[in-house]
């Protein structure tokens, strides 16, 4: 990935939305849906390039990319296991709960922790909160269903 920190954005026609980066020393801090781009978004990026490119149908679980987690320690565990999630496969908020650590999946507590991180999502589609069927998205409504039709999920 690119080393230049900054924003990126390009316009999806497939989203009706922007997809927008913000990448600081080799990591995506963020992944936003704006309907607008930020004044000083760039559209030119290889992680874009690799974005676009999936939700044309390339298969891309986009593990290798490095996401900077600044969440609590219970959320990022949470999203630390969403990312395990194989493409074009759901899961539901029990079974997440079930495959992370200090997570008890009977405890509502517990579960409000895991809706909470969903929700909270810094990065939506690289953490790919849209294969938890269940759960809340940090993806607007409509992102989230395209997302999904470009698993077939």
């Amino acid at each position: 990935m690119d080393e230049v920190a900054g924003i990126y954005a390009r316009e999806s026609p497939y989203l009706g939305r922007y997809v927008q980066l913000g990448i600081a020393s080799g990591r995506v801090l963020s992944v936003s849906f704006p309907e607008n781009a930020d004044e000083d978004a760039v559209p030119d990026h290889d992680l874009l390039d690799r974005i676009f490119d999936y939700l044309g149908g390339v298969e891309d679980d986009f593990t290798d990319v490095t996401v900077a987690l600044t969440v609590p320690t219970g959320q990022r565990d949470v999203l630390e296991r969403v990312r395990e999630i194989p493409y074009g496969e759901q899961i539901n908020v029990e079974t997440l709960a079930r495959m992370t650590s200090g997570i008890d999946h009977t405890d509502e507590d517990d579960l409000n922790v895991v809706r909470t991180a969903l929700d909270e999502n810094p990065a939506p589609l690289l953490i790919p909160d849209h294969r938890v069927r269940d759960g809340p998205s940090a993806a607007p409504p409509s992102v989230e269903q395209k997302l999904r039709s470009v698993e077939e999920l």
